[in-house]
C-alpha cells in the first residue's frame, strides 16, 4: 500500500503538470472502487474548472478547484495517478480519466480497486474537507508533531509503540514499512507499550521517523510490488531497507538473525539484539 513517501512522490510529480490546467471532460470505467464513483457528479462539478492546488494530507491527495470544489483521493493498495497524452492507449485498470486543456489526461489506475475518490461540491467543500480530516493526527514534519506531543499522547497507552505510531489519529501517514524501519533505526522494541518510552526515546524516534521518511521521498518511495510514480517509474528506497522483509537474514549492525512476528495483524521485523526484543 502506498504510504506517506509514495503519495508525496506522486503529489510532487503531478503538481507541475496539472496545477492551472482546466478540466475538459471526465470519463469513468463504470466499476466501483472502494465505493461507487459518481462520474456524473465529477463531470458536472469539475468540467470547466481549473485545478488550483494539489497537496498531500496523510496518505491522501487533495485537489482544489477554482470554482471551490475539492477532490480527496486515496490510492488504496494498488492505486496510482499519472499523466498521459490525450488519446493514448489506456490500461485495463484505468478507472477515472480527467481530460485536461493541454491535450493530456490525468488517470487514476487501481488494479484491486481499494482506492477511493471523494467529491466535495463547492458549496460544502470547505466544511467537508475539514470534517474529513478532523480526526487525522499531525503530519510527521509539522511543529505540532513534537516530542512533547507524542510523549503526552502516549501516556497510559498500553498498545505496542509500533501500533501507536501507525495510528493515523496519532501521526498522519506512517504505514507498516516505515514504522518497521524507524523503530529499528531508533533501536526501539516494537512491542513495548507506547507509555513506557521516555521523553528522550520519543525525541530519538521522532528524529529517525523524519529522516527515514525524508530519505524515502528522495528515493522516490519504495517499490514492493507495483508502485510507480506519476511518471511511471518505480521508487528505490527498498534498496535501503535495513529490517523490513528481512526475516532470517543477518542484521547489518550486529549480525544477529532478524526475526518476524505479528503485531496488530501486521508483519513486524526486528533484531533481538539491536532492539532488545523480549518475548
Amino acid at each position: 500500500m502506498p504510504e506517506l513517501p509514495e503519495v508525496e512522490v506522486i503529489c510532487r510529480g503531478l503538481q507541475n503538470h496539472i496545477i492551472g490546467r482546466r478540466i475538459e471532460a471526465v470519463h469513468c470505467s463504470g466499476k466501483h472502487l472502494r465505493s461507487p464513483v459518481d462520474c456524473t457528479g465529477l463531470s458536472d462539478e469539475l468540467c470547466g474548472q481549473s485545478i488550483n492546488s494539489l497537496t498531500r494530507r496523510a496518505k491522501y491527495l487533495l485537489l482544489q478547484f477554482t470554482g471551490g470544489a475539492a477532490l480527496i483521493l486515496h490510492l488504496g493498495m494498488t492505486g496510482n495517478m499519472g499523466i498521459f497524452k490525450k488519446g493514448s492507449k489506456t490500461k485495463k485498470h484505468d478507472h477515472i480519466c480527467w481530460t485536461l486543456d493541454n491535450n493530456t489526461e490525468l488517470r487514476f489506475n487501481d488494479t484491486r480497486r481499494f482506492g477511493a475518490v471523494h467529491l466535495f461540491p463547492a458549496e460544502e467543500a470547505s466544511k467537508g474537507v475539514k470534517a474529513f480530516f478532523a480526526k487525522t493526527g499531525p503530519e510527521p514534519f509539522s511543529r505540532t508533531c513534537s516530542t512533547k506531543y507524542l510523549f503526552n499522547r502516549a501516556a497510559n497507552k498500553k498498545q505496542p509503540v509500533k501500533n501507536f505510531i501507525m495510528d493515523s489519529h496519532t501521526i498522519a501517514g506512517i504505514g507498516n514499512i516505515y514504522a518497521n524501519e524507524s523503530l529499528f533505526r531508533a533501536g526501539i522494541n516494537p512491542t513495548l507499550p507506547a507509555s513506557s518510552l521516555t521523553e528522550k526515546e520519543w525525541k530519538r524516534l521522532l528524529t529517525v521517523i523524519r529522516k527515514t521518511l525524508k530519505h524515502a521521498i528522495q528515493c522516490g518511495g519504495s517499490t514492493i510490488s507495483d508502485f510507480v510514480n506519476a511518471s511511471g517509474d518505480g521508487g528505490y528506497f527498498q534498496m535501503n531497507f535495513q529490517i523490513y522483509g528481512k526475516n532470517g537474514e543477518q542484521c547489518r549492525q550486529c549480525q544477529e538473525t532478524i526475526q518476524k512476528i505479528t503485531i496488530g495483524g501486521r508483519a513486524s521485523f526486528f533484531c533481538p539484539r539491536c532492539q532488545n526484543y523480549v518475548d
